[in-house]
């Protein structure tokens, strides 16, 4: 039940299964997340957390149950239009375009906000060229707000992997979405890197006012800056909470945390 501070309900995942096959991906997992929170997702390897992005943003359709988002039945919407509706995606693999620069990838992620016309588009005038400009501007702001002006220029695949999870928050931001799903944002980052992350993370939720959906592994990244974390093992969310409920719930510390969460108690 909410009451008149709770923010406004922004996504809302109800009972969805998948399957693939004879293996049971997810099943009748339902969560809310309300606008303006940092919300995690955590869970063995094979738990289902990628998988539940995937439906979210329609990499392919659940089984059952179905995804609203910000009031709108997104279940069935083509995947081309996931963006345009306001959600954006870094993934656990990243999926830069490494033959490209910096610039260029961001500039990629501003594709579904620009609608000039054909006409306008050919000539280069009016309308047309002003957006660029628009577009152009943002993204400038997007490189300093990441810090990764020195790296403009540099073609991606030339990148480490920090700086490269770095570019792909970026492209997403550059959607300027309302919500971001981060798979595993930190993976495979020392921890100088994964601070960077956390930081931006972090800003990214309280200056530019995003909700964030987070997959991620470090316990201690989870319990600092997530708001609720919702626990999923074998495709059934098991547990779900502030980071202090989810820490002392000992089906969590049975399937997932064990020592660690001691650790991080301690």
């Amino acid at each position: 039940m909410t009451n008149g501070t709770d923010p406004p309900l922004l996504l809302s995942i109800e009972s969805i299964s998948k399957a693939f096959g004879g293996v049971r991906a997810l099943s009748g997992v339902s969560l809310e997340v309300r606008q303006g929170e940092i919300r995690a997702i955590i869970g063995p390897n094979g738990a289902g957390k990628t998988t539940l992005l995937n439906l979210i943003s329609r990499v392919y359709p659940p089984d059952q149950g179905r995804i609203l988002f910000a009031g709108r039945d997104i279940t069935r919407l083509p995947t081309h239009k996931i963006a345009s509706v306001g959600i954006g995606r870094t993934f656990q693999n990243i999926a830069l375009f490494k033959g490209m620069t910096v610039l260029d990838n961001l500039m990629l992620g501003r594709h579904p906000l620009m609608r000039p016309g054909i006409l306008s588009s050919g000539i280069y005038w009016g309308l047309a060229q002003k957006r660029e400009v628009e577009h152009r501007a943002r993204i400038e702001w997007i490189i300093d707000f990441l810090e990764i002006t020195h790296i403009r220029k540099t073609i991606v695949g030339a990148l480490p992997l920090g700086l490269q999870k770095r570019v792909e928050l970026g492209r997403a931001l550059a959607l300027e979405p309302k919500v971001l799903l981060l798979d595993e944002p930190m993976a495979g980052m020392n921890v100088e890197e994964k601070e960077d992350m956390v930081r931006f993370i972090f800003d990214s939720n309280e200056e530019l006012e995003k909700t964030i959906v987070l997959i991620e592994h470090d316990m201690g990244v989870v319990m600092d800056i997530s708001q609720r974390v919702s626990v999923l093992e074998f495709g059934v969310k098991i547990a779900e909470g502030t980071p202090e409920e989810v820490r002392a719930n000992p089906a969590v510390i049975k399937a997932y945390l064990g020592s660690a969460a001691q650790a991080v108690k301690g």
